[in-house]
């Protein structure tokens, strides 16, 4: 049996289907619509699941569920969803929306805590117990392990790590107060700050994003006494060395503490899989599966 995973961010919408084993097959992905209409994006991303689901069916494979990783906020078990890069979708209602067109039983979460759970589950943090995964793409998220339970907070929106302190001196911007992680180190914080898609910042923007990632990071794991960072995303991944170095160097200059010294901050184990493969987790994890995380 499998399951379809869906992920949803601001710049891209992804969908494939995850075996038992964590293996991702028919994988396709389409650009974010832009713009205020939120029915139109639920179009596309119902047809993109369709492509999805009549590939696996043409090829004998049964889907048993689905899991959904989505950008934040959101109320508790994902019952609506108001990501802060997706204006179209406000308090919009995706689980119940998702199971009543697939006809599958529907499991939404964080994205990054479903990155946090993917990683745990067949990534660079399997085995471990405690640990923060983080994605740094068109915005910043964070799930956090401790004791091998993922934290859920009060209404299920813990471990956003986008929206702590980390630079003094700099400007709000939409609904982005000055300062925060997200405010600074996101690819839109970045496009926004040079002038330039982030994908082409040069070496310094590069370093700057992974210091202030490492800045978060430090704070987090000196405050739960956790020492593994995994870090995904499209800014992360796709800055590579240059950011990993920098953010490695803030974690070692702020994590001095006895319990806290020697955190590590580490690329993502799953690359551009994670996302989906942590979409599944979600499902899996709501359907009482054994993936060592609880």
């Amino acid at each position: 049996m499998a399951t379809l995973a869906i992920d949803i961010g601001g710049t891209k919408l992804a969908a494939g289907v995850v075996d038992a084993t964590g293996a991702l097959t028919h994988r396709a992905q389409r650009a974010t619509a832009a713009g205020g209409d939120g029915e139109a994006l639920f179009a596309d991303l119902v047809d993109l699941v369709a492509g999805v689901r009549d590939g696996a069916r043409a090829a004998g494979v049964e889907i048993e569920a689905c899991g959904v990783g989505c950008g934040g906020p959101m109320t508790a078990g994902g019952a609506t969803v108001s990501p802060l890069n997706i204006p179209a979708w406000q308090a919009f209602p995706l689980r119940d929306r998702l199971a009543s067109h697939l006809g599958l039983a529907v499991a939404v979460d964080n994205d990054a805590k479903a990155l946090a759970l993917g990683e745990g589950w067949r990534g660079a943090a399997a085995g471990e117990r405690d640990f923060l995964a983080m994605v740094v793409s068109t915005g910043v998220g964070g799930g956090i392990v401790s004791r091998g339970r993922l934290l859920e907070g009060a209404s299920g929106n813990a471990g956003h790590i986008g929206h702590v302190f980390v630079l003094d001196g700099t400007d709000p911007w939409d609904r982005h107060p000055a300062g925060l992680l997200e405010s600074e180190a996101s690819g839109t914080a970045i496009a926004r700050r040079t002038g330039a898609p982030a994908a082409d910042a040069d070496l310094e923007v590069r370093g700057r994003a992974g210091t202030l990632v490492g800045r978060a990071v430090a704070s987090v794991a000196n405050l739960l006494d956790l020492r593994l960072a995994v870090v995904a995303g499209s800014v992360a991944l796709g800055y590579g060395e240059p950011f990993f170095v920098a953010a490695q160097a803030e974690v070692d200059r702020l994590c001095h503490l006895d319990y806290s010294a020697g955190t590590r901050i580490v690329p993502a184990g799953l690359g551009d899989a994670g996302p989906l493969v942590g979409a599944a987790a979600v499902s899996l994890r709501a359907r009482g599966a054994d993936i060592g995380i609880v």
